[in-house]
């Protein structure tokens, strides 16, 4: 069975412009361009994380959280060490 894991994300929909921030209390600030509204900024959400962990789009997917700012998300093809260490970031 191939790896996965579970990131705990905090989302800021309408921002300026997408990044991430670093882990902030236990979870994944992520900055998206795209509006709270008819799911596009959970779609931007997990657009962003794929790019940034270089898997395809399909490998992440939004498991809780669709009309929260906090959100859970899958990441399938990489355990939780190696989705932290392209982010660049720790926990």
């Amino acid at each position: 069975m191939p790896p996965s894991c579970l990131l705990s994300v905090r989302t800021v929909p309408g921002a300026s412009r997408e990044e991430i921030d670093g882990w902030v209390a236990g979870e994944l600030k992520v900055r998206v361009r795209a509006p709270a509204l008819d799911g596009r900024a959970n779609e931007a959400l997990c657009k962003l994380l794929a790019s940034r962990l270089m898997i395809p789009g399909r490998a992440v997917v939004l498991v809780r959280g669709a009309k929260s700012r906090h959100k859970v998300v899958r990441v399938d093809g990489l355990d939780t060490a190696e989705a932290t260490a392209r982010l660049g970031t720790a926990p």
